[in-house]
């Protein structure tokens, strides 16, 4: 089996309706794929469809968006009840503080580059969050820069004037919301150093205690160094070993199933979940 448990559509920051994510993964060849767009299940319905359709099991996900002090970190939840009230608050809070924090970059942006609140809007769907990958689009658009990476690693970089903060839940608290709205947490990419400063082993211990459920060990942000370290903390902790293609569609070069996880891992996070696998 070939199993991908971290993918994007248009309901966040993806470029790919949720249908066509599914459809996309079918026609990669995997038997397995995981939904998992920012601080939203909006696209879960639509993609339960396709994968129906498509004849290839589905994971309902989310991924969230959290802090470790100042560090920002990601969490991947699995197969948690999505009317779980604490939850739904927290990504729903998070979603606002995301869109007010946009529209501040945008003005900040506004006083030196010709862009405006509109352009930004107009690389977004019906339902999207707009956050930093659709200004980076807008930017893109507007010929201000040449792609999302270039937009990243410049004018929204965190070091940029341009940067604005968000609100983000404290990531063992996250940790705990997912498990008790039932679901399966996974701590994405935490080796990608390239993207800032990452967490340390003691902050993954204390989600470790909170009830971390495993680790996203192969993933392109990690370096064979990286992921034999993470193999190595994952091991010491009793943690599953994940590996996904953080798919964006057109938003970034990542492949589907260019990274995988193994059936022995898949099938864990499964008896863990509250909602069960979507099989076709």
């Amino acid at each position: 089996m070939r199993i991908d448990l971290h993918t994007h559509s248009a309901a966040s920051d993806g470029t790919d309706a949720p249908a066509d994510v599914v459809a996309e993964a079918a026609r990669a060849g995997l038997d397995v794929v995981a939904l998992t767009d920012h601080d939203t299940t909006l696209g879960w319905d639509e993609a339960a469809v396709s994968a129906g359709h498509h004849g290839i099991a589905l994971v309902r996900g989310v991924e969230i968006s959290c802090r470790a002090g100042g560090t920002s970190v990601h969490l991947l939840g699995y197969l948690h009840d999505p009317a779980d009230q604490e939850l739904v608050a927290e990504l729903d809070r998070t979603r606002r503080s995301r869109v007010g924090r946009a529209r501040a970059i945008v003005e900040r942006l506004a006083l030196d580059y010709d862009l405006t609140w509109d352009d930004v809007q107009a690389q977004t769907v019906t339902g999207t969050t707009v956050g930093r990958p659709h200004i980076a689009d807008a930017l893109v658009a507007k010929g201000i820069v040449a792609d999302r990476s270039a937009a990243f690693v410049s004018l929204l970089a965190v070091s940029s004037p341009y940067y604005v903060h968000h609100h983000a839940p404290d990531v063992v608290r996250a940790v705990e919301l997912v498990r008790a709205a039932g679901g399966v947490p996974v701590l994405a990419h935490p080796g990608a150093i390239e993207r800032g400063q990452v967490i340390s082993d003691q902050v993954i211990r204390r989600m470790v205690d909170a009830g971390l459920a495993g680790l996203e060990v192969h993933h392109r942000d990690h370096d064979a160094a990286q992921r034999e370290r993470l193999a190595a903390v994952a091991a010491a902790s009793g943690l599953l070993v994940t590996g996904s293609s953080d798919y964006h569609g057109a938003g970034k070069p990542n492949v589907l199933g260019e990274n995988v996880t193994s059936v022995e891992a898949f099938e864990a996070i499964e008896s863990q979940g509250r909602l069960a696998v979507l099989r076709p």
